[in-house]
């Protein structure tokens, strides 16, 4: 019986790697702040989306006075819709852009360089 170690020890399995990573801080952090984001405004967004249908089934009026020519608050409204769709989507980019494509960039280049030291290629 020997109690020597051998040089190297087996490679971890890369499902291994990505559990350690999934139970890290870091990447706990990470998903923190993207629901963070993400969860709020998809709230904030189903709101104004609800107010937008219940105000033109139950306030007709409202919805139909015209603000000038042929232009109503409905259709203000209804494009209005689509304006917070893009506001939403570029407030997301910048916030990705800060918050969480850094730590993921970090999180990938530390999973890239074990996967490097342990690919028996070279």
């Amino acid at each position: 019986m020997s109690t020597d170690t051998p040089a190297s020890a087996p490679a971890e399995s890369a499902a291994e790697r990505y559990l350690a990573v999934q139970r890290s801080d870091e990447f706990a952090g990470l998903r923190r702040a993207l629901r963070g984001f993400v969860f709020p405004m998809t709230v904030a967004f189903f709101l104004w989306y609800a107010l937008y249908v219940i105000l033109s089934a139950y306030a007709r009026g409202f919805m139909g006075a015209k603000l000038f020519g042929n232009i109503n608050v409905a259709l203000v409204f209804g494009l209005l819709q689509f304006v917070s769709t893009f506001v939403i989507a570029w407030l997301y980019s910048r916030f990705a852009d800060r918050r969480i494509d850094p730590v993921a960039d970090r999180i990938r280049t530390e999973i890239e360089e074990v996967t490097d030291e342990h690919d028996p290629r070279g």
